[in-house]
């Protein structure tokens, strides 16, 4: 009978209102818990006591997160402030931006609210916990595709975001975030495993085997559908200068390596655990006491969106520079004034973009951004 009051769900059936009403048992999460990890409640609270909670790598991850911030945050302010930054492409740079300063403090305040602290959370607080960081970094990914989009629609069509069709831009940007709190909100309207434990993950106790799938299904039809722009992106593009050897195609191809390699090799491993973990059940895969690492590594793509998307344009380091100057990072011997001296030459995206304005054919030799 007390264990029947103490998880009620694995002893009558439980409606959708008696579910919500769990939101609010604090008892719940140690229980569910204690069953992911195959655990009695006894061994999981000696085991979390055993952990320090701020470990070697989560202090890693926490400065790993504090970087992501700052540099997001330059970006943020370099697009801002500069109106040369003031066009589709480099909005949605910010638009990455911002997801991937988001994924970093979601993640640091997810570090501080794990270990013991997660049982001083109600059901409710800890699907907000992990449902922002879910948020943020599909806001990420999604982020990455529409970039992806605007690049191919930038080569094979003309004045795509003039005057009259900006509004095209923001509701890319605006569905990406529409899209990302649709997925990452899924767990807190209904779909978890409160009603059904033994579907539960072993990873995230509280989320539904099913969920994790389909997330984990989405975001690889994404990276599919990244992949397929981009290598037309870069046919096209070679057509164009296939008897240049350092055209911008090349420039071009080298980027896209660059960002599918480094989009792969972060997620894949996290895609990896988390469909083992929808397969397998902990007692038999204990490398899924490990997930943090992955999730983790995952996160190094938000540090490294900036590096692939921006340092690559030359009048984007000018402005960081700019940036920098401006808190006294950097000392250039120049005055402070100069730091709000706009930049004397355009974007050469921009200046792409524009130059092919009237054309009747993108022409693809004369633009040299390698974003």
């Amino acid at each position: 009978m007390n264990l029947c009051r103490k998880a009620t769900v694995l002893c009558q059936p439980v409606t959708m209102r008696s579910k919500y009403s769990e939101y609010y048992n604090q008892s719940l999460i140690r229980a569910y818990y204690a069953y992911a990890k195959n655990k009695t409640e006894q061994e999981l609270e000696t085991y979390y006591k055993s952990k320090k909670q701020l470990g070697t790598l989560n202090i890693v991850i926490v400065v790993l997160c504090t970087i992501i911030i700052l540099e997001n945050l330059l970006v943020l302010l370099a697009v801002c402030r500069n109106k040369k930054f003031h066009t589709a492409m480099f909005f949605f740079i910010g638009n990455l931006a911002f997801s991937d300063l988001l994924a970093g403090s979601a993640y640091i305040a997810n570090i501080f609210l794990s270990g013991q602290n997660t049982f001083k959370l109600l059901p409710v607080q800890w699907f907000i916990r992990e449902g922002t960081a879910f948020i943020a970094l599909a806001a990420s990914v999604f982020s990455l595709l529409a970039i992806a989009i605007e690049r191919y629609t930038a080569i094979t069509k003309v004045k795509v975001y003039g005057s009259s069709k900006t509004c095209r831009m923001f509701i890319l940007i605006g569905a990406c975030w529409v899209t990302s709190i649709l997925l990452g909100g899924l767990p807190i309207i209904g779909w978890n495993c409160i009603d059904n434990q033994p579907e539960c993950s072993a990873v995230l106790p509280l989320y539904s085997k099913k969920y994790i799938v389909f997330v984990v299904t989405i975001f690889s039809l994404i990276l599919l559908s990244i992949v397929i722009l981009y290598v037309k992106i870069y046919l096209i593009v070679r057509s164009s200068h296939h008897e240049a050897t350092h055209s911008p195609a090349y420039s071009l191809l080298k980027t896209v390596t660059i960002v599918l390699g480094v989009f792969i090799m972060c997620w894949l491993p996290a895609f990896t655990i988390l469909l083992l973990d929808s397969s397998c059940g902990i007692q038999f895969c204990s490398i899924l006491n490990k997930a943090d690492l992955f999730f983790g590594f995952a996160t190094l793509n938000s540090a490294l969106n900036p590096v692939i998307y921006t340092l690559r344009s030359k009048d984007m380091r000018k402005e960081f520079l700019r940036v920098l100057c401006c808190w006294g990072v950097l000392q250039s011997g120049r005055p402070k004034e100069r730091c709000l001296v706009p930049l004397k030459s355009s974007s050469s995206l921009e200046h792409c973009t524009n130059k092919n304005e009237h054309q009747s054919i993108p022409i693809m030799q004369d633009c040299t951004t390698c974003v």
